[in-house]
């Protein structure tokens, strides 16, 4: 059955708000990001940014090919200025019930020093969006002190030091990441990818070892009810569904991307940060903020 069919039998029929587009082609998750570039047109990803591009979208979310999500929104809206490449970010809870936005997420495998400083500088930007205040930025690395790390993150730290637009505090290490240590964590694409899919799995593990617990029909299931209901619902607070959406910055257009997997309710959530986002203008205020380092940094 069509879309189009299905949401009229729950009662939603095609309108102004609600425009169902027919796509011909799929872009598979095993496809090349160069492959997808070249064989893109008539795919739901490639429309969806098309519609962007062109206005008739305020956003994009796709579930779909990570690589190549980032590849025809590079292509199709183009980088801000200042910005040589876009990076994901997404928010983790914290214990203190606040959040840590991070990024590279995956976008990027390696970056340079110039890359990272970038990221700093659009991760403050955005956090800043549901802050009321200017955003604790950290590099995250092996060690708080200052002669740990690679060259790479010590030239970052070098560069946000002398910055005075974004607010540095330091590096922190993996273990401070759910502890409200900073405001926005900064790393390359790949350092950022295993250390979000890490925290995720632990999260997960936890509620589902309780939930487990909890279900049997058993006298210690009972006791685990008992005892545990209020922190069952303490850990579902770390369910990564409800963090779902990671933001594409760095473009001229807001993109976000949500898990494969994703439900319904987590689907939900990552469409509530792609409204949050339009109605910051979050481009708007990355640039903002870039042309503020850009003059700091020439004077």
């Amino acid at each position: 059955p069509s879309i189009a069919t299905q949401l009229s039998l729950l009662g939603y029929e095609p309108n102004d708000r609600l425009v169902v587009e027919h796509s011909d082609r799929v872009i598979s998750n095993f496809e090349k990001p160069s492959l997808a570039l070249r064989n893109s047109t008539g795919s739901s990803m490639r429309m969806a940014i098309d519609a962007v591009a062109s206005n008739e979208a305020d956003a994009c979310l796709s579930g779909g090919n990570t690589g190549a999500l980032m590849a025809l929104s590079r292509f199709r809206l183009k980088l801000l200025p200042g910005i040589e490449r876009p990076a994901l970010i997404s928010a983790l809870p914290t214990a203190q019930g606040n959040k840590t936005w991070m990024l590279d997420l995956g976008a990027n495998v390696s970056s340079d020093a110039d890359s990272l400083f970038q990221f700093a500088v659009m991760g403050s930007a955005l956090a800043e969006q549901y802050l009321s205040r200017p955003a604790r930025v950290a590099i995250l690395n092996i060690g708080a002190e200052e002669i740990k790390g690679n060259d790479l993150v010590k030239r970052c730290s070098e560069m946000l030091s002398q910055t005075q637009s974004v607010n540095f505090i330091g590096y922190i290490e993996g273990n401070q990441l759910l502890h409200d240590a900073a405001d926005v964590v900064v790393c390359d694409g790949f350092v950022g990818n295993v250390c979000l899919k890490a925290c995720e799995g632990t999260a997960q593990l936890f509620i589902d070892k309780l939930k487990s617990s909890m279900m049997t029909s058993s006298i210690k299931g009972w006791i685990a009810r008992k005892l545990f209901s209020g922190l069952f619902e303490e850990l579902k607070t770390l369910n990564p569904d409800q963090y779902n959406g990671a933001s594409l910055l760095g473009l001229r257009g807001i993109v976000i991307k949500s898990h494969g997997s994703a439900d319904v309710s987590a689907v939900v959530n990552a469409m509530g940060e792609a409204v949050h986002e339009v109605k910051r203008q979050v481009p708007s205020r990355i640039s903002d903020r870039l042309e503020a380092v850009l003059l700091e940094r020439h004077y």
